[in-house]
């Protein structure tokens, strides 16, 4: 979760025709049960406006060479409470992109020393 909040840009991974693909997105923590997700691709909208799962997933290196990963996943719809939102997100929004909310029902995590 503290890797999660630390962090603005990430990957939807979603199936578009039956294959995977990882696809860029601004993200903001709600709380500790929800992720904000903004996004201008049309499969991921098109995903949370039925409601599919989506999974989030970000990754990164720490000073000690270490590598880790989250992945976060749950059924998608559009948000519907926008006020407050974080400066990136506002942003995307400006700029075009979708809301999402993604309730967080499975959080996994990996560090690899």
């Amino acid at each position: 979760m503290e890797l999660l909040s630390k962090t603005s840009f990430a990957r939807v991974v979603i199936s578009v025709r039956c294959l995977p693909a990882a696809l860029p997105a601004r993200i903001a923590v709600l709380d500790d049960t929800r992720l904000l997700v903004a996004s201008s691709e049309a499969a991921v909208i098109q995903a949370a406006r039925h409601g599919d799962v989506l999974s989030v997933q970000i990754d990164g290196f720490e000073p000690d060479g270490a590598t880790w990963s989250v992945m976060t996943s749950g059924l998608a719809s559009a948000a519907t409470d926008l006020t407050d939102l974080p400066d990136p997100l506002r942003d995307a929004a400006k700029r075009g992109a979708t809301l999402i909310s993604l309730p967080m029902s499975v959080v996994v995590g990996e560090r690899i020393a």
